[in-house]
């Protein structure tokens, strides 16, 4: 069965095109992932407003998006929206306008949504002790979406308005920071120790892949530290030009880094697991037991 989901983030725009294969357990594998660098959180987190720019170019590719969801034929599909679109002033209009020109009804979905979507791809059976504690981190553009796991089971899940534009575009504040210390310092307490992270999310992917790291599917956060202290050693325009990240990625992941590494230390946490899914793999995951619900009617 074919699935679509299309995620609009304060960075980037990303559509998912996916195939789930289902016998005894379901297997989901990726056939396209299109991903277009509009940043909207640009103008909310100064503004308040998408710009009529930023507004132009995501009405386009949403119109782009579902001519290439027809042309692929899914069973289903789901379009969300998190920080910049939900803080945006001027959101319904944008969103009243991509369903004119477009026909994609899209929802805007708060923070704890959000993590409880990333969630639903059942990280934590990615990992092969499900008797221990875990902490998902999600640090997005606009925000940061945190969850604890314990014996397999969601305790507790809370997002933070912390993200690698925001802090970029210095909208971070240090009682933002000093309210995430203290959920994440006090949360910990009800936990056993040693906990453990699981990271999703563009950045915290690409600094697994600086790692190399093909025979494991995690990173101590020391390895985490030494890769942030090599990328932040250039400058921008040498991340783009020697180490080809994306302008909209070589900027964000310093900031990004910094947030991964600054819980970790919170937490006392040595080892982050890097699953390499995020918000619209959680979707599509989503479409599929919606699916399943129906046909067993």
């Amino acid at each position: 069965m074919k699935f679509a989901s299309i995620d609009i983030g304060s960075n980037a725009v990303r559509l998912l095109l996916a195939q789930v294969l289902s016998n005894c357990t379901p297997f989901f594998s990726k056939d396209s992932l299109l991903r277009i660098p509009i940043r909207l959180g640009e103008d909310v987190f100064t503004d308040g407003v998408i710009s009529d720019e930023k507004r132009e170019k995501l009405v386009t590719a949403m119109a782009g998006f579902k001519y290439i969801i027809e042309a692929y034929k899914p069973v289903d599909f789901m379009a969300c929206a998190t920080a910049a679109m939900r803080e945006a002033s001027n959101s319904q209009e944008v969103v009243d306008e991509i369903k004119q020109k477009s026909g994609i009804e899209l929802q805007v979905i708060d923070g704890r949504k959000e993590a409880e979507i990333i969630c639903s791809n059942h990280i934590e059976q990615h990992l092969s002790d499900t008797g221990k504690s875990y902490l998902h981190i999600d640090v997005g553009g606009g925000s940061t979406e945190m969850t604890f796991f314990c014996r397999g089971k969601i305790i507790i899940s809370e997002s933070f308005n912390i993200g690698a534009v925001r802090i970029i575009q210095n909208k971070v504040t240090e009682s933002n920071w000093s309210d995430m210390k203290l959920w994440v310092k006090e949360q910990v307490k009800k936990h056993d120790r040693p906990i453990e992270a699981i990271g999703t999310g563009g950045n915290i992917n690409k600094l697994y892949k600086f790692a190399g790291k093909k025979d494991q599917t995690y990173l101590s956060i020391k390895k985490v530290e030494k890769i942030f202290n090599y990328l932040n050693s250039f400058s921008f325009d040498e991340r783009v030009r020697i180490l080809n990240l994306h302008t909209d990625r070589a900027d964000v992941i310093i900031p990004a880094a910094s947030t991964f590494i600054k819980i970790m230390k919170w937490a006392d946490i040595k080892k982050i697991h890097v699953p390499q899914i995020g918000l619209a793999d959680g979707l599509i995951r989503e479409l599929y037991e919606k699916h399943n619900v129906k046909q067993n009617f």
